[in-house]
C-alpha cells in the first residue's frame, strides 16, 4: 500500500491540479510506456478510484527505483503546498503552473468582467 502523500500526489495528478509535480512525472514516465499508460487512465478518476491507487503504486515504484526522482516528487510537492489565509472578510488566490491565457483573481466582482 503506498504511503498517504503518494495517494494524495496521484489523485492530485488525476486532476491536473499542481502542475509542477505533473509535469515532473510525466517527464519521468515518458520513456515507460506503461507508466505513461497509468498516468493517462487516472485523469479525471475520483480520489479513492482504483486508477488512483495504480498511479499511487507506480510513483512508489519509481521513486524507490529513483532517489534522485523521489527527492524531486517531494520537493516540487512542497513547493506546491503553499499554506494561505484570509482574515474575516479577506480572500487568498494562487495560481501556480504554466497559465496560457487570462486569468482574473477577485473577491468581489459587481457587474460584467470583459477581456
Amino acid at each position: 500500500m503506498p504511503e498517504p502523500v503518494l495517494v494524495s500526489m496521484a489523485a492530485a495528478l488525476a486532476g491536473r491540479l499542481v502542475m509542477g509535480v505533473y509535469d515532473l512525472v510525466k517527464a519521468k514516465f515518458a520513456d515507460d510506456p506503461q507508466a505513461s499508460a497509468v498516468l493517462v487512465a487516472a485523469e479525471g478518476a475520483a480520489e479513492d478510484s482504483a486508477r488512483v491507487r495504480e498511479l499511487a503504486e507506480t510513483l512508489e515504484a519509481k521513486q524507490a527505483a529513483d532517489p534522485e526522482f523521489a527527492r524531486q516528487l517531494h520537493a516540487e510537492w512542497q513547493r506546491s503546498a503553499v499554506a494561505q489565509q484570509a482574515e474575516t472578510g479577506g480572500v487568498t488566490n494562487q495560481v501556480s503552473g504554466n497559465v496560457s491565457g487570462k486569468v482574473l483573481q477577485a473577491r468581489d466582482i459587481h457587474g460584467d468582467i470583459t477581456f
